[in-house]
């Protein structure tokens, strides 16, 4: 995959999860002076970015002809920036948003285009280990959404829906998801503390069993979760105990279902306003 033949990119939001998009960009091909970093207030990393790459970085986006538009401001603020970003919005400039919550139809309306592509990606896109789903707008074209796959692929896995309605679901899923597994391994290493274990000793344990499991998971795509589960399970074993509670009417199963439906509707009052 290469992108040194797109721009300029403009890149509204030089935070976190914008300069995770932008170093996967540069690497995959993006040529620093084809990448426009907009923000009014740049923090400390974002100045390093653009001094160590050569990116430009600019208060506003005003003199600007962008290909691709790609909005990574908080959804409480977007409102504004769109209201700013609208006159350099061209026949041919592309908007994808990573903005949580807002609607392609606010996106349109905010910056009057049609070509849209709404995505949800997560913070392992920070080391290109990330996975974002995607939806286009009714005026994408074929290569419009070439454009955005590579982009996207620079940070991790896509996965392209057809139906709006599905990246709210992809956000409670695997957007907010990085943050479950984080709290699993807090969780986790406080549970050994209560057996007898330092603080230290439990939080080593959990966060290498997490990432070990992650590794497998991996390195085996085609083999279902399900069944790597059950290599570890002995039956009657301890493994079998533990998943006997997790796996209960009560349990993990259940208490991911309600907290992934409130992550849902969160999304969707963003949307809203």
């Amino acid at each position: 995959m290469s992108l040194d033949n797109i721009g300029p990119v403009v890149l509204a939001g030089a935070g976190k999860m914008g300069l995770a998009l932008a170093r996967g960009w540069i690497a995959a091909g993006l040529k620093p002076s084809n990448l426009v970093l907009v923000d009014p207030n740049p923090g400390e990393h974002t100045i390093t970015f653009a001094v160590k790459t050569g990116a430009r970085l600019v208060p506003s986006a005003e003199g600007v002809s962008p290909r691709v538009l790609v909005l990574a401001v908080k959804p409480q603020i977007i409102g504004d920036v769109m209201a700013q970003l609208r006159p350099v919005v061209g026949a041919e400039t592309l908007v994808v948003s990573i903005a949580a919550g807002i609607s392609i139809a606010a996106i349109a309306q905010g910056l009057g285009t049609q070509r849209i592509v709404r995505t949800m990606p997560n913070t392992p896109a920070q080391i290109g280990k990330g996975v974002t789903g995607a939806v286009s707008g009714p005026g994408v074209e074929a290569s419009d959404r070439a454009i955005a796959s590579d982009l996207l692929q620079a940070a991790g896995q896509v996965a392209w829906f057809d139906d709006e309605k599905a990246i709210d679901a992809v956000t409670a899923v695997s957007g907010s998801g990085p943050a479950y597994v984080f709290n699993l391994v807090e969780a986790l290493a406080a549970a050994g503390v209560r057996q007898g274990l330092s603080a230290e000793q439990a939080m080593l344990l959990a966060r290498q069993t997490i990432v070990g499991a992650a590794y497998l998971l991996e390195a085996e795509p085609d083999i279902p979760a399900s069944t790597l589960r059950e290599n570890v399970t002995s039956p009657k074993g301890t493994t079998a105990a533990a998943l006997e509670v997790l796996m209960g009417a009560d349990g993990f199963g259940p208490l991911l279902d309600r907290a992934v439906e409130a992550a849902r509707r969160r999304s969707e009052e963003l949307g809203r306003g």
